[in-house]
């Protein structure tokens, strides 16, 4: 005697399951969009941040750590050899994946790198010690007499140099010194600052970010 073949509802549940299956490992191996935390639209505080990276977490998408956090870890580390790090990356004008910036370190969390970056140098100033625009930013800013202080990077005292400065311009779309970059977004140059200083947008920005003003009267 030959089997029944199964009902439609039956292969219609089992068409279904299948579908279902294949969705769930589509999005287990490639993940949902990035979010993209370089939008102008995005508003630049730890709040958003956070918002940003609960949804690693939370099954509702994957949290990529944007590539600027790559060269701030660069940046912001104490050890010196650092520097060849970015002097030897191949075309820094093409996008790299975040752990190239961690040679020799596979197991870095750079989730937890971004988040202690963004707490320990929330503002980063991209600088040339020569430049009238980037002492005229580094002026600005410390008459805010901000806490944490503004992390000072004189790009032409690296060896690294031209490769930082081709990093910048592609991750933060802003070519020139000084490079004012907070919690990963750039805010300009010494012109955009000044803008946002006279304003009085600056302050509330800085503060958003995290950072206290100590002067009351800027």
């Amino acid at each position: 005697m030959e089997p029944k073949p199964p009902r439609p509802s039956r292969l219609r549940r089992r068409r279904i399951l299948i579908a279902v299956l294949v969705l769930v490992g589509v999005i287990y191996f490639l993940g949902l969009p990035q979010l993209d935390a370089f939008d102008l639209d995005f508003p630049v505080n730890r709040a958003n941040i956070a918002q940003l990276m609960r949804g690693k977490g939370s099954g509702k998408g994957k949290f990529v750590v944007p590539e600027i956090y790559g060269v701030l870890h660069v940046v912001t580390s104490a050890d010196a050899e650092n520097e060849h790090v970015l002097a030897g990356t191949d075309d820094p004008t093409k996008p790299m994946d975040v752990q190239l910036y961690a040679p020799g370190k596979p197991d870095i969390d750079w989730l937890y790198n971004m988040q202690t970056i963004n707490e320990q140098f929330p503002l980063v100033v991209f600088s040339k010690t020569y430049c009238p625009f980037s002492k005229r930013a580094k002026a600005l800013l410390q008459t805010y007499r901000l806490s944490p202080p503004p992390k000072i990077i004189e790009v032409d005292l690296r060896d690294d140099a031209e490769h930082l400065k081709q990093l910048l311009a592609r991750l933060t779309h802003h070519g020139t010194f000084p490079n004012n970059v907070l919690l990963g977004q750039s805010l300009g140059g010494f012109d955009q600052l000044n803008a946002l200083h006279n304003d009085g947008k600056l302050r509330k920005m800085l503060e958003g970010a995290g950072i206290t003003v100590g002067n009351p009267d800027v």
